[in-house]
């Protein structure tokens, strides 16, 4: 999406972007998404255009835990792992042939593991998987019945 702006807009564009992607709720972020329209619609509609074409998957971290969002945003995750074996594979300058170069990522990969640090709110993932239903970062209060509505559920079925 920056790319369809030009140079001298990109870092006010960016700021704006990420005013979306750090908002503490869904309808801020959507507010802050008006605004960037509002802006840029006359002049650079294909930055526009870019940005709605994407927004839902843009936005979808909205429907998971807030203690989540931070590893959602992110691709480290994934190019973090990989930074060890690139450098240690450019320091060989090549690994010699195919099953030596899988062997020796492996052997890398399995090493790094053992420094990595857990998810944030790791015991809300099975919870996720459960499909439980999150607004805003938040579970929503009517995927999980309080004690007291459980009882008269059970009073009912008696």
């Amino acid at each position: 999406m920056l790319d369809k702006l030009p140079q001298r807009l990109q870092p006010r564009a960016k700021r704006a972007l990420h005013e979306m992607m750090y908002a503490e709720r869904r309808a801020d972020c959507e507010a802050a998404r008006a605004r960037f329209q509002t802006e840029y619609q006359a002049k650079y509609p294909k930055a526009v255009e870019s940005l709605s074409a994407h927004w839902e998957r843009l936005v979808t971290f909205f429907d998971f835990p807030a203690e989540h969002w931070k590893h959602l945003r992110t691709t480290n995750v994934i190019e973090s792992p990989f930074a060890t074996v690139r450098l240690r594979e450019r320091a060989t300058r090549g690994a010699g042939s195919r099953t030596k170069g899988l062997l020796m990522a492996f052997k890398l990969l399995e090493m790094a593991q053992q420094r990595w640090r857990r998810l944030d709110g790791r015991h809300l993932l099975p919870l996720v998987f459960a499909g439980v239903k999150f607004v805003d970062g938040v579970r929503r209060e009517a995927d999980h019945p309080t004690p007291q509505s459980t009882n008269n559920r059970s009073r009912e079925a008696a």
